[in-house]
């Protein structure tokens, strides 16, 4: 009986365990709520104090623009359903140290199917007692 409650207790943990989503999953999942104009899952991925930012390249030179989630995700709320946006993600780099996480994603951004403008993101994610949050991102935005 009590091998047998010593493998269950090892299997449940193993199955919980599992079901943990890496930072990659996250940002993974970040992108298929940004497709689908979800913001409840985006909100949901995200931490509530998330700093967005933006480094723009501009005629001026760079620079540094903020925005405010509730703003972002307003954002996205308001695409017209006839206007199609596409993020290609290139590459994932992800770098783990214990509950801090960074994922570096180049990408190519599409806008009915042209494409717009290419860059990076960079995710900086934490794990919340299990669960990692996007506590950072940062992204660059230039013309091919």
């Amino acid at each position: 009986m009590k091998k047998l409650l010593i493998i269950t207790t090892f299997l449940v943990s193993n199955l919980f365990f599992a079901q943990e989503k890496t930072p990659k999953a996250i940002v993974e999942d970040f992108f298929i709520a940004f497709h689908a104009k979800d913001t409840v899952a985006l909100r949901e991925l995200c931490h509530p104090e998330i700093v967005l930012r933006t480094v723009a390249n501009t005629k001026e030179g760079n620079k540094l623009k903020d925005e405010k989630f509730d703003e972002f995700l307003n954002s996205i709320a308001t695409i017209p359903a006839n206007l199609k946006i596409f993020e290609k993600l290139i590459d994932y780099k992800v770098e783990i140290d214990g509950n801090l996480a960074h994922v570096w994603t180049p990408y190519e951004f599409y806008v009915n199917d042209k494409l717009s403008h290419i860059g990076a993101n960079a995710f900086t994610l934490y794990n919340d007692n299990g669960k990692w949050q996007i506590i950072h991102l940062i992204d660059t935005r230039r013309k091919k």
